[in-house]
């Protein structure tokens, strides 16, 4: 066999080249993300925070509904005290006139005894204006007890008012203490005292015994965390 035949044969038995699968970037960025995923997802239900979350999420749309109806007592409160003021000054006004009107006829018949007939008016006028600030006076007393019911609104408002202001301390001191717990920054440090520094907000009652000592402590905490 000749040396040309060998080179065609061993030409053909060349083995052929394996092609390596190309991996695709993407596909492996999802599956981290997936992997991240499940691992936060894993977490927060072993610590109990999944619970947390649910309960956030129903009390948010709660919350909601709360200001909405701190939003209608308050504005039918305003519209009860507008219209009875409303009412009330026309008939203050109408005694005040009547008032000035009678005392100047007084003065006038007093000044002059012997006028009989003006008198006689005087008097009658003087009856019908007492008749007048009796209805009057009914009517006004009405509308001041109109008034002062329409305050009412403030003891129901604000009792919703302070149940809002607790879920939003509460949210707060949880979702602070996620980032506290899954901080990377906070890895080997000693726990914060929560009761010093998860608190925050304006401070009403400077008395009170979860007023922290200042009010940047929160915004500090996230600053150290890198939020």
């Amino acid at each position: 066999m000749t040396s040309e035949s060998l080179q065609q044969k061993a030409v053909k038995i060349e083995p052929i080249p394996v092609i390596n699968p190309v991996i695709n970037p993407n596909d492996e960025m999802l599956n981290r993300i997936g992997h991240v995923t499940r691992t936060l997802h894993d977490s927060l239900r072993g610590l109990g925070l999944e619970k947390i979350l649910e309960q956030v999420a129903t009390d948010i749309p709660d919350a909601r509904d709360r200001l909405a109806y701190v939003a209608r007592m308050t504005e039918q409160a305003a519209e009860r005290v507008l219209n009875a003021t409303d009412a009330a000054i026309p008939l203050q006004t109408e005694l005040a006139s009547e008032a000035l009107c009678l005392e100047q006829r007084w003065k006038e018949v007093l000044a002059k005894p012997s006028l009989k007939t003006e008198y006689n008016q005087t008097a009658e006028q003087t009856l019908a204006f007492l008749t007048l600030t009796g209805k009057n006076t009914a009517e006004t007393k009405a509308l001041l007890m109109d008034i002062m019911m329409a305050q009412d609104f403030q003891d129901l408002t604000g009792q919703v008012i302070k149940k809002i202001t607790g879920l939003a301390q509460d949210l707060e001191k949880q979702l602070v203490q996620v980032l506290i717990d899954f901080s990377p920054a906070t890895a080997g440090k000693k726990e914060p005292d929560t009761h010093a520094v998860l608190m925050n907000g304006p401070q009403i009652d400077p008395n009170a015994a979860d007023v922290v000592a200042s009010q940047e402590q929160v915004d500090d905490l996230l600053d150290s965390l890198g939020f």
